[in-house]
């Protein structure tokens, strides 16, 4: 069976510290929206949603690694106005035996930084248990996480138990295990629970230990970063490229930059393919040039 790619509609996500203006890739809304999903619930241009597709078509659609019934990968667009709260994510091991579901890795690709914008990743100096605890509730957490200024093409994975957060005027995509867990550390007084008990259990409280550079490919190829959950490239296309197929696996195209064709199928900024793992050859042409990222299973999950 062959399956041609098919797009994944957008599905819009408000948050407090969104942001109306979603331009180029999206036009303005008219509420603040934070995050933009694709995942196994969002509909798809063949009318069903990815959830519904998987059910009739199983491996042809997601290839021989998919070694899970949860879909593995979410990939999002996120626009910031305001700063997130200051988090951390467990790893697998801690979620299932504390929340019953899957921990969270995910890497962050930053698109749009206005001057000054930062984002937290790691602290700044070991502490202890008593102190990040103490830190959380009187505000100093604010100081003792790492602040980096952040610009267009910084590539950050964020590990299992790395303190982070995101700040003002930022815009980046997020390629991420398909899993919204999240330990809420401190909020800015947002009305939001907080989930100390759990964060200091799994936090690692200590500086974050970087990430390897991204590997330069060929061919206007990067991998950005490579997990047990997605591996992820930077393509970089001025005029036709031939896709590698691969039976093991499905994969995700997430325009982030001009336009042209998939196949026969015209394509856009803002737009994320869904290729099935059974799909036939295809060329990516680009009309304007096009930047994109494609993400995949690149070996078995971990169960």
């Amino acid at each position: 069976m062959s399956l041609a790619p098919f797009r994944l509609l957008p599905y819009f996500d408000r948050r407090p510290w969104g942001r109306l203006n979603l331009e180029p890739w999206f036009p303005p809304a008219s509420e603040p929206i934070g995050e933009v999903w694709f995942h196994e619930r969002n509909q798809s241009s063949c009318g069903q949603t990815l959830e519904e597709l998987i059910r009739r078509h199983g491996r042809a659609l997601l290839g021989s690694r998919a070694a899970t019934p949860v879909f593995p990968i979410l990939s999002k667009l996120i626009f910031t106005a305001e700063r997130l709260s200051i988090q951390v994510h467990p790893d697998d091991d801690y979620a299932r035996r504390h929340e019953n579901q899957w921990g969270k890795i995910e890497m962050w690709y930053v698109l749009r930084a206005e001057p000054g914008a930062r984002l937290a990743m790691g602290l700044r100096e070991p502490v202890g248990k008593k102190r990040f605890v103490e830190a959380a509730r009187n505000g100093e957490i604010e100081r003792l996480v790492n602040w980096i200024e952040v610009h267009p093409g910084q590539v950050f994975v964020i590990y299992p138990g790395t303190v982070h957060a995101l700040g003002a005027g930022v815009v980046l995509a997020e390629i991420q295990q398909n899993s919204d867990l999240t330990y809420r550390i401190y909020d800015y007084g947002r009305p939001r629970p907080l989930h100390l008990e759990q964060a200091v259990e799994v936090a690692s409280l200590g500086p974050y230990p970087g990430c390897p550079a991204p590997v330069d490919l060929g061919e206007g190829r990067k991998l950005l970063a490579r997990t047990n959950y997605f591996a992820t490239e930077l393509l970089e296309i001025t005029r036709s490229w031939r896709l590698p197929q691969d039976q093991e696996s499905f994969q995700l195209l997430l325009v982030l930059e001009g336009c042209g064709r998939l196949g026969s199928q015209a394509c856009r900024a803002g737009e994320c393919w869904f290729v099935p793992a059974a799909s036939p050859p295809f060329e990516l042409e680009a009309e304007q040039p096009l930047r994109l990222l494609r993400s995949y299973l690149p070996e078995p999950l971990l169960l």
